[in-house]
């Protein structure tokens, strides 16, 4: 008996919500990527803050526990951008330093939940 067959093989739903997991994970990494390089450019830090802002407190509504969770992050890097933005000077280069070390973390999450995804999907096809 070889070793390739006591690996376990992960359920096709866990499988499904890894990849989607992974993709939303990178997704909010990128747009807090853009979102902490276009706050300081005018309308458009405006106006990724407030869409961020209006996303998140929408998500808080939800009766989903997932859904809070990400609406807190949501909420909480459009307070920082629209701090970065309007806020008080001392306060811009530690808001502009918070989002992007949330967004390399989201990033790096993303990458980590797709490289799982992707090595339960190839047991899966053994």
């Amino acid at each position: 008996m070889e070793n390739n067959e006591l690996e376990p093989i992960v359920p096709r739903n866990v499988l499904a919500k890894q990849g989607v997991s992974a993709v939303a994970y990178l997704a909010g990494g990128a747009f807090l990527m853009v979102m902490t390089i276009g706050s300081r450019l005018g309308f458009l830090g405006i106006v990724l803050s407030l869409a961020a802002l209006v996303i998140g407190i929408g998500a808080l509504v939800s009766k989903d526990r997932e859904d809070k969770k990400a609406g807190i992050i949501l909420t909480a890097a459009g307070i920082l951008g629209l701090i970065i933005r309007f806020g008080i000077p001392i306060l811009k280069p530690f808001a502009g330093f918070i989002l992007g070390v949330g967004a390399i973390g989201l990033l790096a999450a993303g990458l980590w939940k797709g490289i799982k995804f992707l090595l339960g999907l190839r047991r899966m096809g053994k």
